[in-house]
């Protein structure tokens, strides 16, 4: 029998908004063309920045960007990304496309985003090509209101009063693109930059360390013990993808059969076993859990689209990408108490993308529709589940055939994200709901008719949330058949 057990008297630990968080770097098409077009572009824009991409972006509740990147950030000097456009000098950006970046999207520039979308800025400054004093004064450019030669510049450039920028990061990567380092070597190094980038008139930062890359616990190990006193977070990567024999990444978004499907929702369902892992460890040093883990870059990571360059990361989104997003936020969800944050890779134009642009047009992806389903999870207090399901077998392997994570918010109301990933069969389930009493229920669903249903540019609305009926009271709770291959989203009265 499946079954999703809730109780809402255990209800306790807040689910950060910071973990519905996005990533947007200096790759490919999610910068230039994505967010900036410049003032002078026929694209409808608010100062360089489109109108289109801000209203979409903000009707899913964006809580933090993060930004340059990403492999960009560990080569980014930010002095060239400020003042007058015509005087920055540009740079070859040799991570991604070996393309000249003109510097026209700056800190300024990105700090207008994070106002029109009413998000907090999370910066990751430059460790690996970088000096401690060029990060320390990237930080008094944006904190320190008095007088100093970094407050008189942002002044010269148009900026009196410090924005307050709260969450750092301290290198990107360091392991591989942000430096090849040790982690002993970065557990030195990030001592000493976290120590100079000050917090200045009562703006404590909130400093981000390098964490593992998927399952390196080692890291974890050493980042903790030589330095969680001095940080607030830890950063784990991880991406859902095929890697050839080459290591470079296969297997296209778009065309896949059962196989490809069930071994990518797998792949997904793994950062479970690799957040307990990396928990268990920081448990060792923070038992209190002071430390957040953030999962700031996460998603699927196919080849790119036929035809596109191969350093821009331009991918297509399905049903299968949805239902990896639903899977793993409902796992953040359900370990609240270490996840503070999370950033999905990347927010336009690049891997498991909310927005996709081809000039003036723009779509939204499965993706960003489980964002906006979502975001009645923003701030909720996590209701416990004890989730009994069925499993999905295909060319021998099994997963689990639902996902499930619940919340309670400030109004009393209960939300219950459920997804089925078997591509062929609906799934009868009860909800049982301890702690109080339920009365009636509605929803919401996103499902596609194939498993590789996505939107395009000629069909912008083919995959989208629709109202869900197959939900009813029960003597216990709630009684729910989950259709194949979809993502529900319930509020219980």
């Amino acid at each position: 029998m499946n079954k999703a057990t809730l109780d809402v008297g255990l209800a306790r630990t807040k689910i950060d908004r910071n973990i519905y968080g996005h990533f947007a770097e200096h790759l490919g098409r999610c910068i230039y063309e994505g967010v900036w077009v410049g003032t002078e572009s026929a694209i409808p824009n608010t100062n360089g920045i489109r109108n289109d991409v801000v209203s979409a972006l903000k009707r899913i509740k964006v809580p933090v960007l993060r930004w340059p990147g990403g492999c960009f950030a560990d080569e980014y000097h930010w002095m060239d990304g400020i003042g007058p456009k015509e005087k920055r000098p540009s740079m070859v950006n040799t991570h991604w496309g070996g393309v000249t970046e003109n510097n026209h999207f700056g800190t300024h520039e990105f700090l207008e985003l994070c106002r029109q979308l009413a998000c907090e800025p999370y910066i990751c400054g430059n460790v690996g090509s970088g000096t401690v004093l060029e990060m320390a004064q990237w930080v008094e450019y944006l904190n320190f209101g008095g007088d100093s030669p970094m407050s008189r510049l942002r002044r010269e450039n148009g900026r009196d009063e410090p924005w307050g920028v709260t969450y750092w990061g301290v290198g990107n990567e360091n392991w591989g693109c942000g430096g090849r380092m040790t982690p002993e070597y970065y557990a030195d190094e990030y001592r000493r930059y976290a120590l100079y980038c000050r917090n200045f008139e009562g703006k404590n930062l909130y400093r981000i360390a390098c964490g593992p890359s998927g399952d390196d616990e080692h890291w974890t190990d050493v980042l903790m013990k030589k330095a969680a006193d001095q940080m607030d977070g830890l950063a784990l990567h991880y991406y859902t993808s095929v890697r050839g024999p080459d290591r470079k990444r296969t297997g296209q978004a778009t065309e896949f059969d059962e196989s490809d499907w069930i071994d990518i929702l797998r792949k997904g369902l793994f950062i479970e076993e690799l957040v307990n892992r990396h928990s268990t460890i920081m448990d060792v040093y923070d038992p209190e859990k002071r430390v957040a883990l953030i999962v700031d870059e996460w998603g699927t990571w196919f080849a790119v689209e036929p035809g596109t360059n191969p350093g821009f990361l331009y991918q297509q989104n399905t049903m299968r990408d949805a239902l990896v997003a639903a899977t793993s936020l409902d796992i953040f969800n359900r370990h609240a108490d270490r996840i503070r944050m999370a950033n999905i890779a990347q927010t336009i134009n690049v891997l498991q993308a909310m927005i996709l642009t081809d000039k003036e047009r723009m779509l939204l992806t499965p993706t960003y529709h489980v964002y906006e389903m979502y975001t009645v999870h923003h701030d909720a207090t996590l209701v416990p589940v004890d989730l009994v399901s069925e499993t999905y077998a295909h060319d021998g392997t099994e997963i689990p055939a639902l996902s499930c994570s619940a919340s309670i918010d400030d109004a009393g109301k209960l939300h219950v994200s459920m997804s089925n990933l078997n591509p062929h069969r609906d799934i009868a389930a009860t909800l049982d709901v301890h702690g109080r009493s339920c009365s009636s229920v509605s929803g919401r669903i996103l499902t596609g008719t194939t498993m590789n249903a996505h939107n395009t540019f000629d069909a912008p609305e083919a995959v989208g949330p629709k109202k869900f009926d197959q939900a009813v009271v029960g003597e216990s709770g709630v009684d729910i058949t989950v259709p194949r291959m979809s993502v529900v989203v319930l509020e219980i009265a």
